[in-house]
């Protein structure tokens, strides 16, 4: 029976599934590589132990679950976005990769908008921001001039990782869209970014979609890892593509809502045309010549790890948060910001933290747990408006990561939202994605829609409760003013934290 390989290229390890025709993750290997972190705010890894790690999982599943190579059909990637992987003329890597939380580059994020202004936005859709690679290229350009003058091309993680597996250099769209270097609406690279940073147009990998072959399993690869050279690859996904694929965000009526440390709303976009002026990320899906929109909320469910670790270190988890539900809607008149380390969308600010407002005498410990699980959902809602705005019309919400284990807390997010909210039944994020890139571009299914009908169920769904809606409509206005009205002192905070330290 064939199977396909979906490999997680994530920042912290690799996980390589199994996958059968049925959509049945069968074996499931990973493993571990390190980060380092040489300065503060530098982030780096060696994109050897990606290939190192990726081979090592793929030969446990060869010998220690028995999978023969001979029925592995096709391979495809989920990868870490934004990091930047620089090869000279000989495709030999020049020095670490810099990666997507490596945030050494403000001064290049600044010029970007010196330079060009709503010019780039209009052309990237997105603003720069110092995660993005096109910062840590000028960075590596103005600071490591040797270095960059043996530059041939640049890879992001996975698509590096794809090269070394098959010989040949591409980058696939969703991927290339968080370069910030991509004309998203023309799916070309920019002549207008290159040319006014001086980047040659030869250093631009070739693009191919997603479900695209990129290419057979090389001899030299095969002999490393065990495969055999007619296994298929193909293009993958960015980490939040591939994740939206896992989840079956492959339709305009759909949205996922991800609660991990940091929390992402992801919106499926049937064109270009729409516009939110870089308010949110807007990028190149993993189905052709489609798009998807996120926000970020920085801390999700660290907020609520944080709060447990502080107050409640012994609780049980599970009891913890369903004790939320012993509260009431609004926490009693309790309000929570998650802004406990800085915030991306929709407000920028590395300075503002975060809040507990409202608290007195008769407040206990579930009423403030519930308060954070609302205020999460409430800094998702600020992303729900911004989509709202642009008069969007989607009546399903797709819960997956840590709010989608919670009764609770899926409630909370249909009352907020005021739509329908689901959750996986075999919840695996982006790995998922991955084996359903694979599966489709081996021709398993005519396309990710069609894969998605056979590989993605969907468990109980939560109504929002017409009267908790009114209830949190009220709240939310309430939510909205404290950003403002915190905003100067966070910053005084914060000022006042660096001097003294």
């Amino acid at each position: 029976m064939g199977v396909v390989l979906g490999v997680d290229l994530g920042t912290s390890a690799v996980k390589v599934s199994v996958v059968d025709r049925k959509g049945t993750i069968i074996a499931q290997e990973g493993y571990d590589y390190p980060l380092s972190r040489l300065k503060p705010g530098y982030s780096e890894q060696n994109p050897e132990d990606w290939v190192t790690a990726t081979t090592v999982a793929i030969a446990r599943l060869i010998l220690n679950d028995h999978i023969k190579p001979e029925d592995i059909e096709g391979i495809s990637y989920s990868g870490q976005m934004h990091g930047l992987v620089l090869l000279d003329e000989n495709n030999q890597v020049l020095r670490p990769a810099i990666l997507w939380n490596d945030t050494r580059t403000t001064a290049q994020r600044k010029e970007i908008l010196d330079v060009m202004g709503q010019e780039f936005i209009d052309i990237t859709r997105n603003v720069p921001l110092e995660g993005f690679t096109l910062p840590k290229l000028l960075w590596v350009k103005e600071n490591e001039p040797k270095i960059y003058a043996k530059v041939k091309t640049f890879l992001l993680p996975k698509d590096y990782l794809r090269y070394r597996m098959t010989g040949n250099l591409a980058m696939e769209y969703s991927d290339a869209a968080g370069t910030v270097m991509l004309d998203e609406a023309n799916k070309t690279w920019s002549k207008e970014v290159a040319e006014k940073f001086d980047l040659p147009l030869s250093i631009f990998p070739d693009l191919i979609e997603s479900i695209e072959l990129a290419g057979n399993i090389s001899d030299s690869y095969s002999a490393f890892s065990g495969l055999t050279t007619d296994t298929k690859v193909f293009g993958g996904a960015a980490d939040n593509a591939a994740g939206a694929i896992g989840a079956g965000i492959l339709y305009p009526n759909m949205v996922m809502s991800s609660i991990g440390t940091s929390g992402v709303v992801l919106k499926y976009e049937d064109s270009a045309d729409v516009n939110y002026n870089g308010k949110l990320h807007f990028f190149n899906h993993a189905i052709p010549n489609k798009y998807y929109t996120m926000g970020v909320t920085l801390a999700a469910g660290y907020s609520l790890s944080w709060f447990k670790k502080t107050f409640a270190e012994d609780a049980d988890f599970s009891t913890f948060v369903s004790d939320a539900d012993k509260s009431t809607v609004g926490a009693n008149g309790l309000l929570f910001t998650p802004y406990i380390v800085g915030e991306r969308t929709p407000h920028p600010d590395s300075d503002i933290r975060g809040s507990f407002i409202g608290i007195d005498g008769t407040h206990t410990k579930n009423d403030f747990t519930r308060a954070v699980l609302e205020g999460i959902v409430f800094s998702f809602e600020d992303i729900m408006t911004i989509f709202n705005a642009q008069g969007n019309d989607f009546d399903t919400v797709v819960s997956i990561g840590g709010g989608a284990k919670s009764p609770v807390w899926l409630q909370i997010q249909a009352d907020i939202f005021n739509k329908k909210v689901v959750s996986l039944v075999n919840e695996q994020g982006p790995g998922m994605g991955a084996a359903m890139i694979a599966a489709t571009g081996a021709g398993w299914f005519d396309s990710l829609q069609d894969t998605a009908k056979e590989f993605v169920s969907y468990g109980k769904e939560y109504l929002p409760n017409p009267e908790n809606v009114k209830k949190y409509q009220k709240l939310y206005q309430l939510y909205t003013k404290v950003y403002q009205q915190t905003a100067e002192i966070s910053h005084g905070l914060m000022n006042y934290r660096r001097n003294e330290s």
